[in-house]
């Protein structure tokens, strides 16, 4: 048999899919055929010619890659990188950032800010959302769709007090990804110190910085004072659960909680 290709190169972008090709060409006795001439994989010289063809176009992905991440980095560093934004912010027709036209939705999240600096609490601003009978907005998945509004959760409070883009500021780095071997990606928050691009005041926002920072000095010390592993533990709660608020997880090492139900007259 024969594999007829425009290109030898674009049969693999990688060199461990390209051996296994030629091993299999081989062992087939199969011939490979492109616009430059014929190759007998069998062959120790053809074979050495097919192993260079395919390293250079791993080393030719590469290099696209590069230069693409390179452009994003400088428009990172200049703060004009487009991202999506989250709510109560948007790009107006000259693609800059600007506050949300819908006043329902500013008045909101300064309501959301204002009873964060009164409570200082994620959680005790959820609950007052919750007496009050107030909603919150959301939209679709990466910042997109029709404004939704729903009951403010406790995991959305928390996105919307640890987003910077809420003082106006531009960041990139925030996150790092990586794949494991079995392709599977991962992700996970990087340090403020750790961030790679910063630059204040990029465009309006609903904080300062500076209680954007006081926010996240608060939550620290709310994290600590419930039993994160950064923090001490806290006291032994009421309830029959034996060590409860003394017991740490043995994978994480985070605080284990205890939740109770009523039944028969008891605790249970």
């Amino acid at each position: 048999g024969i594999i007829l290709v425009t290109d030898v190169s674009r049969l693999a972008r990688n060199c461990a899919d390209w051996h296994r090709l030629l091993e299999i060409c081989a062992l087939t006795h199969t011939l490979i055929l492109d616009e430059d001439g014929l190759y007998d994989p069998g062959h120790y010289n053809d074979r050495l010619l097919l192993g260079l063809k395919g390293t250079m176009s791993e080393a030719e992905l590469h290099i696209l890659k590069a230069r693409l991440v390179g452009g994003v980095l400088n428009k990172a560093q200049r703060g004009e990188l487009k991202l999506p934004l989250p709510i109560g912010l948007v790009y107006d027709e000259d693609q800059r950032v600007v506050l949300e036209p819908d006043q329902q939705v500013r008045q909101s999240l300064q309501m959301f800010f204002e009873t964060f600096e009164r409570t200082g609490s994620a959680w005790a601003t959820v609950q007052a959302f919750g007496r009050a009978g107030l909603k919150f907005p959301k939209r679709g998945q990466a910042g997109t769709g029709e404004i939704a509004w729903q009951e403010l959760s406790h995991a959305n409070a928390l996105d919307t007090l640890r987003n910077p883009r809420y003082a106006g500021v531009f960041c990139y780095g925030r996150t790092r990804c990586w794949k494991d071997a079995q392709g599977k990606w991962h992700s996970r928050q990087v340090p403020r110190e750790k961030w790679r691009f910063v630059k204040l005041n990029a465009h309006p926002g609903y904080i300062t910085w500076e209680e954007f920072l006081a926010h996240q000095e608060r939550l620290l010390q709310n994290y600590q004072a419930h039993g994160g592993k950064e923090g001490r533990l806290g006291p032994p709660r009421e309830g029959p659960a034996l060590l409860q608020g003394l017991v740490l997880c043995g994978n994480c090492g985070r605080a284990m909680t205890v939740h109770y139900h009523r039944r028969c007259g008891r605790l249970v």
